[in-house]
């Protein structure tokens, strides 16, 4: 977003142009037996952070690939193509997948960030003159859901801990701030690659594949990690989130977290100069003929 928080709310957006702080005080409440239950889940258009994947994966017993493809659909973030996902819906109505008529939604525990926070909404955004992030709430009032009507006051914070969104905040922020830089940075830092943007898709989305990665030997020869800290982030889904990010800023911006081998950036290039450049043609090609989730997830 810019400088101004809702510059970029459409017209007609359910999301109140009012910025609210974490001790706004506001009327809600949702249960099974309200009139308007399972609503929301009947029009759903949920875009998916990093460590919801983590918590939706984990809990199907799926890797983050075989999630993806059978429960994401990619969009594109903006005018580039930067990669997001949203829940899959039916094809007919945008009705979420994770809904029963009668239990309402079936991985309640570890349902998404958007699902935990509606109706409120959490606006990320970014000062052209300020490196920090502000995180502000607004309030989502939509025709279908009669929660705001029932006589429960709370506090945004209230709700926030409520709901246990703490947790996915502060394992998604780091998320939003690349988003905003990448946005805010413009042409300032170059155009975006077909493999720059696939990285960045494996990196914070898929994130079995992103320890294949990891894995892979010339990673090691290329960064200067301790066995500790490898072990950790190839057997946790969270320390490997957590390093993908840092890795994020380094290749996408320069900013230096992860300690390189003396040498070793400058000799991988050189090695790979030719084999770099018919691999991105045939990228090129590749996308032009793949759906568009597979332009990110290999086989």
């Amino acid at each position: 977003m810019s400088n101004n928080e809702f510059n970029d709310i459409p017209f007609n957006s359910p999301v109140q142009p009012a910025q609210l702080t974490p001790d706004t005080k506001f009327c809600f409440n949702c249960y099974p037996g309200i009139s308007c239950f399972n609503a929301c889940c009947k029009q759903a258009d949920i875009t998916l952070a990093p460590y919801d994947i983590i918590r939706l994966k984990n809990r199907l017993g799926m890797t983050s690939s075989e999630f993806l493809k059978k429960h994401t659909v990619p969009f594109e973030m903006d005018s580039h193509g930067m990669p997001g996902v949203k829940l899959r819906t039916t094809d007919v109505d945008p009705v979420c997948l994770f809904m029963e008529e009668e239990k309402g939604c079936t991985v309640y525990e570890d349902r998404p960030t958007a699902c935990r926070y509606y109706p409120v909404a959490l606006l990320s955004s970014r000062k052209s003159d300020e490196y920090h992030d502000q995180q502000n709430y607004a309030m989502v009032n939509e025709d279908h859901c009669k929660g705001h009507d029932e006589d429960r006051e709370l506090t945004i914070e209230e709700y926030r801990k409520e709901q246990q969104v703490e947790e996915f905040d502060e394992l998604n922020r780091t998320y939003y701030q690349i988003i905003l830089k990448r946005k805010s940075a413009g042409p300032s830092i170059g155009s975006p690659t077909p493999t720059s943007f696939q990285f960045f898709f494996m990196a914070c989305f898929d994130i079995d594949r992103f320890n294949e990665f990891l894995k892979a030997p010339n990673f090691r020869k290329m960064y200067n990690i301790t066995d500790k800290e490898f072990k950790t982030i190839t057997t946790d889904d969270v320390e490997r989130l957590k390093f993908s990010y840092r890795l994020l800023k380094q290749v996408l911006f320069g900013e230096i977290g992860i300690p390189m081998h003396e040498g070793a950036y400058d000799e991988r290039m050189e090695d790979r100069k030719e084999v770099l450049e018919m691999r991105r043609q045939a990228e090129i090609e590749q996308n032009k003929q793949k759906d568009p989730i597979d332009k990110f997830i290999e086989d």
